[in-house]
């Protein structure tokens, strides 16, 4: 093996929750994706970069695959199919504590018609028994012929180095795209409509994490507090008033753990103003899907800085 310097970018392809997010969280070193147990919960593409000392691999996480029932599913399905272009090295991810080949037909038909080498990543092996762990690992390599199967557990860090070691003997040669400090692509008011997503899909129920988007309305840096103002977009007023809560409970609850959780992860003093606004079936409207839709807002800035 050449000891030149490898770099290239790796596309992580699974079903929902399948544990993509917390695997590039996990690889990154730091939260650039939010959690949830409740699948469906990565909308946009997002990159994260892994430096070692032979090579940089720049991950990128993408929603579950499904099959799209509204604008917003087919909007993540053409984040997907963006995702793989131009990509060195595709990424599968599997649930191994409840998959099979066989059901897991959407990602393997992305396998073939990709021309580069692929390399399944089985999750969650921690949850297993491990005399059941030979036959998949042989019942996958049967289905398709990975550059390498690699047995994970993305929460617990298991097999993630040795994940590492394998895609990066697969990168061509080159120069780093990015320098070492940086670890992810997104802009900061990215990251912070992100996580106030997450603490509201975390504290609600029923519908309201599905039907729930946020949009960062105003970033205002002063030398002492970095002031945020996010609207959280549900389609219905009975999801409003969950989100709300009682006398304004659950809102002001969402809105502290996201305060807390930015104001480490951005190393300031923050003022969190969190509102609600309801956009009756916004996921079946594409040109409001097409708003919310981050790559979009960022070549509008682009173009209003020009």
């Amino acid at each position: 093996m050449s000891d030149a310097f490898r770099s290239g970018f790796v596309a992580i392809l699974g079903r929902p929750n399948a544990g993509k997010s917390t695997l590039v969280n996990r690889l990154v070193g730091q939260k650039i994706a939010i959690v949830s147990s409740k699948p469906q919960t990565t909308r946009n593409r997002i990159q994260g970069i892994v430096n070692r000392p032979g090579g940089q691999i720049v991950f990128i996480d993408t929603p579950g695959l499904h099959v799209a029932d509204s604008a917003l599913g087919r909007q993540m399905m053409q984040e997907v199919a963006a995702a793989l272009e131009g990509i060195d090295v595709l990424l599968l991810i599997s649930d191994a504590s409840r998959a099979l080949p066989g059901a897991d037909e959407l990602l393997l038909d992305k396998a073939r018609t990709f021309r580069g080498p692929v390399i399944l990543a089985l999750n969650k092996v921690d949850r297993m028994p491990k005399p059941a762990l030979l036959p998949m690992i042989a019942a996958y390599a049967k289905s398709f012929g990975f550059a390498a199967i690699v047995p994970i557990s993305a929460l617990n860090g298991l097999g993630c180095e040795e994940l590492l070691a394998e895609v990066i003997t697969r990168l061509p040669e080159g120069e780093p795209y990015f320098a070492e400090d940086h670890v992810t692509d997104q802009p900061e008011r990215f990251l912070a409509a992100e996580i106030v997503r997450e603490k509201a899909i975390s504290l609600t129920y029923h519908e309201v994490p599905y039907a729930l988007a946020v949009v960062v309305d105003q970033w205002e840096e002063t030398p002492k507090i970095l002031r945020i103002r996010a609207t959280l977009q549900v389609e219905r007023s009975s999801q409003k008033k969950i989100l709300i809560g009682r006398g304004g409970a659950m809102l002001k609850k969402i809105g502290t753990e996201a305060r807390k959780e930015l104001e480490k992860l951005l190393d300031t003093k923050i003022f969190l103003g969190l509102f609600v606004k309801v956009t009756p079936n916004w996921r079946d409207d594409p040109r409001r899907v097409r708003q919310l839709d981050w790559h979009v807002q960022l070549e509008e800035l682009a173009g209003e800085e020009e």
